[in-house]
């Protein structure tokens, strides 16, 4: 008897993106999507723009436009650690 036979509600969420094997993928476009918002909020509060803050970070407005879009998951570690420094913030990552 499954679950929802028993009247439970299934399974997790991330059972069934783990069985369609998208899990990896979806939990690195995920943080990336949160990283980008919480960057994007921050530049916000301390009135940075998209232009400043790539000048702070040495790099083109396109680039700074490619780490703040939350559909693009090909940003660099290096990339995202030197964004929150430029915002007085810290990147931390863990393995769970």
């Amino acid at each position: 008897m499954t679950d929802v036979e028993k009247g439970g509600l299934g399974q997790r969420f991330e059972d069934f993106l783990k069985e369609e094997g998208t899990y990896d993928q979806s939990v690195a476009i995920a943080a990336k999507r949160v990283i980008a918002w919480q960057l994007r909020q921050i530049m916000e509060e301390q009135n940075i723009s998209r232009v400043a803050m790539a000048e702070q970070l040495q790099t083109s407005r396109s680039q700074m436009n490619r780490l703040l879009d939350p559909e693009n998951d090909a940003v660099t570690l290096a990339t995202l650690t030197r964004a929150a420094q430029a915002v007085g913030r810290t990147l931390r990552l863990e393995l769970v």
